[in-house]
């Protein structure tokens, strides 16, 4: 046992020895079990710090794998650890088995508007109102993520097209695919339509991320606007 006080806070520890700043200079990998897990409990309890809390739930439950297979009333009943915090203990070794199972190949491929449209034509000819989303892709034109960046009136959508990119140029994707319904059923592209289109086939050109189509959904059919050379001035040569 150490002659020294009960226990340290975290914030009484120098800079270079305190998880999250640990976390932010040197990255996570450099951080122990016990400090990644600091890290989530945020705070320790009555007797004793986040850290030391840490690592007795570590020795406790021996090691991740024994404190995944606990249950949650179990780690409700260690010291300083209530429901909120064995829920977030609970979560983040979820996640972390979900990142460990997840393949990249899993991703949806999109290749060719019919691919386009069959991840959204279910859900989005029903929706009342004009929705405009952006499908952001890897290099391998894989799906990352699918963002809704507007919400209208069923008549007309105006949108800047900084908004449509942002995300985009935020987690540095390779290309896009723009999208947006009409609820009145039908997909026929409206002049505004291939006016949008044009802005963002442009401003994503200079940023250099492609832009591969623009689908318009309507009731159970779709119109893209790269097949129809409308707003793609490389598909009109």
């Amino acid at each position: 046992m150490s002659d020294g006080p009960p226990y340290t806070l975290i914030r009484d520890l120098p800079a270079s020895d305190r998880p999250r700043e640990r976390l932010r200079d040197a990255g996570p990998a450099a951080l122990s079990n016990a400090e990644l897990l600091a890290i989530i409990l945020r705070t320790g309890g009555a007797k004793q710090s986040a850290l030391s809390q840490a690592n007795s739930l570590l020795a406790h439950f021996d090691g991740l794998p024994g404190l995944r297979a606990a249950a949650l009333l179990e780690l409700c009943g260690e010291p300083g650890i209530g429901e909120a915090k064995a829920a977030q203990i609970k979560a983040a070794l979820e996640l972390g088995v979900r990142l460990s199972s997840y393949n990249d190949n899993d991703r949806p491929l999109v290749r060719t508007p019919d691919d386009i449209a069959n991840l959204v034509m279910a859900e989005m000819s029903l929706l009342q109102q004009e929705h405009v989303r952006v499908m952001l892709l890897d290099a391998k034109n894989r799906l990352l993520s699918m963002q809704t960046v507007y919400v209208g009136s069923v008549h007309t959508a105006h949108v800047r097209v900084a908004e449509l990119l942002s995300d985009a140029v935020r987690i540095r994707a390779a290309a896009i695919v723009v999208l947006h319904n009409h609820p009145s059923g039908d997909p026929t592209p409206s002049p505004a339509d291939v006016t949008l289109t044009r802005s963002v086939f442009e401003a994503s050109r200079l940023l250099g991320i492609d832009l591969l189509d623009h689908v318009i959904i309507g009731a159970g059919r779709y119109v893209s606007m790269h097949a129809l050379k409308a707003g793609f001035p490389e598909a009109a040569r």
